[in-house]
């Protein structure tokens, strides 16, 4: 590589529970549904069960409620990119959501799910990970 040559980098895709583990490890994503015909994008915290489920807060009256409620798909994304070197992650799970309605469930939930935000969210929707899918940029040649 020569002087001000960016670096040379490539995508490796994630097996499932690589994907997982970083997904886990991330304080936040979005969740992308649709709302009223077009695409809606929602930064939320998140928990991920050991099965892979997502489970995110969301409070009365928001759009994701009326998507879940009807079971549609919706995907959930987390990443974490580094501009100056070009290298990251990006994970999405995609899957049809689901209200969280299990009086046990939502208490365990809502204790181990930190609200980041100030805002009364108390109701809890699931998106199984049935599609997973995950992206790791590295450097370095690939050998072409």
């Amino acid at each position: 590589m020569t002087a001000g040559t960016p670096p040379r980098v490539h995508m490796v895709e994630l097996d499932r529970d690589e994907a997982l583990k970083l997904l886990a490890e991330a304080p936040l994503g979005r969740v992308v549904f649709s709302h009223q015909a077009l695409s809606a994008i929602r930064p939320v915290n998140h928990l991920v069960e050991a099965n892979g489920d997502i489970v995110i807060h969301t409070h009365i009256g928001a759009a994701l409620l009326g998507r879940a409620a009807q079971s549609e798909v919706v995907a959930y994304e987390a990443y974490d990119l580094d501009p100056a070197t070009r290298t990251g992650w990006s994970v999405v799970v995609t899957r049809a959501a689901s209200q969280v309605s299990d009086p046990a469930e939502l208490t365990r939930y809502q204790a181990a799910l930190t609200l980041w935000m100030d805002a009364e969210m108390d109701n809890l929707v699931r998106n199984p990970a049935d599609v997973v899918t995950g992206y790791r940029l590295v450097r370095g040649d690939t050998g072409s």
